[in-house]
Protein backbone atom coordinates (compact mmCIF):
# COMPACT_ATOMS: atom_id res chain seq x y z
CA UNK A 1 0.00 0.00 0.00
CA UNK A 2 1.20 3.64 -0.98
CA UNK A 3 1.97 6.13 1.85
CA UNK A 4 -0.75 8.06 0.13
CA UNK A 5 -3.51 5.96 0.27
CA UNK A 6 -2.56 5.02 3.90
CA UNK A 7 -2.43 8.57 4.94
CA UNK A 8 -6.02 9.02 3.06
CA UNK A 9 -7.05 5.69 5.18
CA UNK A 10 -6.61 6.31 8.56
CA UNK A 11 -8.80 9.72 9.30
CA UNK A 12 -7.09 10.56 12.84
CA UNK A 13 -3.25 11.54 12.86
CA UNK A 14 -2.46 8.69 14.87
CA UNK A 15 -2.32 5.11 14.50
CA UNK A 16 -1.56 1.60 15.73
CA UNK A 17 -0.20 -1.35 14.04
CA UNK A 18 -3.79 -2.68 15.81
CA UNK A 19 -5.40 -0.77 13.62
CA UNK A 20 -4.14 -1.90 10.63
CA UNK A 21 -4.90 -5.17 11.26
CA UNK A 22 -8.61 -4.67 12.11
CA UNK A 23 -8.56 -2.63 9.10
CA UNK A 24 -7.39 -5.36 7.47
CA UNK A 25 -5.18 -3.34 5.26
CA UNK A 26 -1.51 -4.34 4.03
CA UNK A 27 0.99 -2.65 4.76
CA UNK A 28 4.59 -4.37 5.84
CA UNK A 29 7.00 -3.62 8.78
CA UNK A 30 9.56 -2.64 6.50
CA UNK A 31 7.05 0.30 4.77
CA UNK A 32 6.49 1.35 8.55
CA UNK A 33 10.00 1.60 9.20
CA UNK A 34 10.95 3.64 5.81
CA UNK A 35 7.97 5.86 6.52
CA UNK A 36 9.45 6.71 10.11
CA UNK A 37 12.71 7.31 8.11
CA UNK A 38 11.78 9.42 5.84
CA UNK A 39 9.82 11.95 8.35
CA UNK A 40 5.96 10.84 7.04
CA UNK A 41 5.32 9.88 10.80
CA UNK A 42 6.94 9.46 14.42
CA UNK A 43 7.04 6.76 16.25
CA UNK A 44 5.56 7.27 19.51
CA UNK A 45 6.18 4.44 21.24
CA UNK A 46 6.14 0.79 20.44
CA UNK A 47 3.01 -0.03 17.67
CA UNK A 48 2.06 3.38 18.02
CA UNK A 49 2.55 6.46 15.58
CA UNK A 50 1.70 9.49 14.41
CA UNK A 51 1.48 11.65 11.06
CA UNK A 52 4.51 14.16 11.35
CA UNK A 53 2.08 16.68 9.80
CA UNK A 54 -0.68 16.45 12.05
CA UNK A 55 0.91 16.10 15.66
CA UNK A 56 0.05 19.68 16.50
CA UNK A 57 -3.70 18.28 16.49
CA UNK A 58 -3.28 15.99 19.63
CA UNK A 59 -2.64 17.80 22.59
CA UNK A 60 -0.14 15.78 25.61
CA UNK A 61 -3.16 14.79 27.51
CA UNK A 62 -4.50 13.20 24.42
CA UNK A 63 -1.06 11.73 24.00
CA UNK A 64 -1.28 10.24 27.98
CA UNK A 65 -4.28 8.11 27.66
CA UNK A 66 -2.90 6.86 24.59
CA UNK A 67 0.72 6.00 25.44
CA UNK A 68 -0.14 4.19 28.69
CA UNK A 69 -4.13 3.07 29.11
CA UNK A 70 -5.89 2.24 31.66
CA UNK A 71 -4.49 6.13 33.14
CA UNK A 72 -5.83 9.42 34.29
CA UNK A 73 -4.02 12.65 34.76
CA UNK A 74 -3.63 13.33 38.53
CA UNK A 75 -1.16 13.71 40.83
CA UNK A 76 1.53 16.80 40.29
CA UNK A 77 -0.06 18.13 36.67
CA UNK A 78 -3.50 18.24 37.62
CA UNK A 79 -2.74 19.63 41.37
CA UNK A 80 -1.40 22.39 38.96
CA UNK A 81 -4.34 22.32 36.33
CA UNK A 82 -6.54 23.19 39.49
CA UNK A 83 -4.58 25.45 41.19
CA UNK A 84 -4.15 23.58 44.03
CA UNK A 85 -0.02 23.99 43.63
CA UNK A 86 1.89 27.39 42.57
CA UNK A 87 4.40 25.15 40.28
CA UNK A 88 4.42 24.45 36.37
CA UNK A 89 4.33 20.90 35.66
CA UNK A 90 6.26 19.99 32.99
CA UNK A 91 5.59 16.74 32.91
CA UNK A 92 2.34 14.58 32.39
CA UNK A 93 1.45 12.85 35.29
CA UNK A 94 -0.54 10.15 36.11
CA UNK A 95 -2.52 7.74 37.63
CA UNK A 96 -2.64 3.49 36.21
CA UNK A 97 -3.34 -0.11 37.72
CA UNK A 98 0.03 -1.02 35.48
CA UNK A 99 3.82 -1.25 36.39
CA UNK A 100 5.26 2.63 37.23
CA UNK A 101 6.51 3.49 33.79
CA UNK A 102 8.31 6.81 31.98
CA UNK A 103 7.94 7.99 28.64
CA UNK A 104 9.88 10.60 26.78
CA UNK A 105 8.68 11.34 23.05
CA UNK A 106 8.32 14.93 20.97
CA UNK A 107 5.44 15.36 22.83
CA UNK A 108 6.93 15.58 26.27
CA UNK A 109 7.56 13.45 29.57
CA UNK A 110 4.71 11.07 30.81
CA UNK A 111 4.96 9.45 34.16
CA UNK A 112 2.74 6.57 35.13
CA UNK A 113 2.24 6.04 38.71
CA UNK A 114 0.71 2.77 39.87
CA UNK A 115 -2.21 1.72 42.29
CA UNK A 116 -4.19 -1.18 42.80
CA UNK A 117 -7.27 -1.47 40.95
CA UNK A 118 -9.55 -0.88 44.04
CA UNK A 119 -7.74 2.64 43.81
CA UNK A 120 -8.64 3.45 40.20
CA UNK A 121 -11.66 5.93 40.33
CA UNK A 122 -12.87 9.51 40.97
CA UNK A 123 -11.72 10.52 36.83
CA UNK A 124 -14.28 11.84 34.56
CA UNK A 125 -13.69 11.18 30.52
CA UNK A 126 -12.54 14.60 28.49
CA UNK A 127 -14.01 13.88 25.27
CA UNK A 128 -11.94 15.26 22.33
CA UNK A 129 -11.84 15.87 18.35
CA UNK A 130 -9.65 12.95 17.72
CA UNK A 131 -10.04 10.69 21.01
CA UNK A 132 -9.91 11.42 24.97
CA UNK A 133 -8.58 11.55 27.84
CA UNK A 134 -9.08 10.97 31.49
CA UNK A 135 -8.79 13.73 34.32
CA UNK A 136 -8.78 12.82 38.03
CA UNK A 137 -11.97 14.97 39.92
CA UNK A 138 -10.28 17.53 41.93
CA UNK A 139 -10.85 15.26 44.97
CA UNK A 140 -9.26 12.59 43.96
CA UNK A 141 -6.32 14.50 42.52
CA UNK A 142 -5.36 15.07 45.82
CA UNK A 143 -6.28 12.16 47.46
CA UNK A 144 -3.51 10.10 44.85
CA UNK A 145 -0.82 12.90 45.37
CA UNK A 146 -1.28 12.06 49.45
CA UNK A 147 -1.47 7.98 49.05
CA UNK A 148 1.87 8.41 46.87
CA UNK A 149 3.83 10.35 49.09
CA UNK A 150 2.15 8.91 52.26
CA UNK A 151 5.95 7.73 53.71
CA UNK A 152 7.41 11.15 53.47
CA UNK A 153 4.74 13.04 55.00
CA UNK A 154 5.24 13.21 58.74
CA UNK A 155 4.92 16.47 60.10
CA UNK A 156 2.52 19.98 59.75
CA UNK A 157 5.63 21.12 58.44
CA UNK A 158 6.02 19.16 55.66
CA UNK A 159 2.84 19.75 54.63
CA UNK A 160 3.42 23.48 54.72
CA UNK A 161 6.66 22.86 52.34
CA UNK A 162 4.23 21.34 50.13
CA UNK A 163 2.84 24.64 49.42
CA UNK A 164 -0.61 23.79 48.66
CA UNK A 165 -3.22 26.40 48.50
CA UNK A 166 -5.71 25.76 50.96
CA UNK A 167 -8.06 28.72 50.13
CA UNK A 168 -7.75 27.18 46.54
CA UNK A 169 -8.86 23.31 47.69
CA UNK A 170 -11.66 24.98 50.15
CA UNK A 171 -13.59 26.70 47.17
CA UNK A 172 -13.06 24.10 44.52
CA UNK A 173 -13.53 20.62 46.36
CA UNK A 174 -16.86 19.15 47.84
CA UNK A 175 -15.17 18.14 51.21
CA UNK A 176 -18.16 15.18 51.59
CA UNK A 177 -17.03 13.40 48.02
CA UNK A 178 -13.23 14.29 49.34
CA UNK A 179 -14.06 12.21 52.78
CA UNK A 180 -16.19 10.01 50.85
CA UNK A 181 -12.98 9.05 48.78
CA UNK A 182 -10.42 9.31 51.54
CA UNK A 183 -12.10 6.19 53.19
CA UNK A 184 -11.64 4.02 50.25
CA UNK A 185 -7.61 4.44 51.07
CA UNK A 186 -7.90 2.91 54.50
CA UNK A 187 -5.56 4.86 55.54
CA UNK A 188 -6.35 6.91 59.51
CA UNK A 189 -2.72 8.74 58.59
CA UNK A 190 -4.51 10.04 55.13
CA UNK A 191 -8.01 11.08 56.72
CA UNK A 192 -5.57 13.33 59.54
CA UNK A 193 -3.62 14.79 56.89
CA UNK A 194 -6.56 15.77 55.10
CA UNK A 195 -8.13 17.12 58.11
CA UNK A 196 -5.19 19.02 58.68
CA UNK A 197 -5.37 20.69 54.99
CA UNK A 198 -8.75 21.28 55.63
CA UNK A 199 -8.75 23.26 58.53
Amino acid sequence: MKYQDFYKTIKKPYFSRLDISIMGLTVYNYQISLWVKKGYIERIKRGLYIFSERRNELSPEEMSFLIYEPSYISLEFAMSHYGFIPEMVYAITAISTKTTRKFANKFGRFIYRSVKSSLFFGYFVMETKNGKYLMAEPEKAILDYIYLNLSHINSKEYIEEMRINREMIKKTVNRKKLEFYAEKFESEKMRKIIKNILN
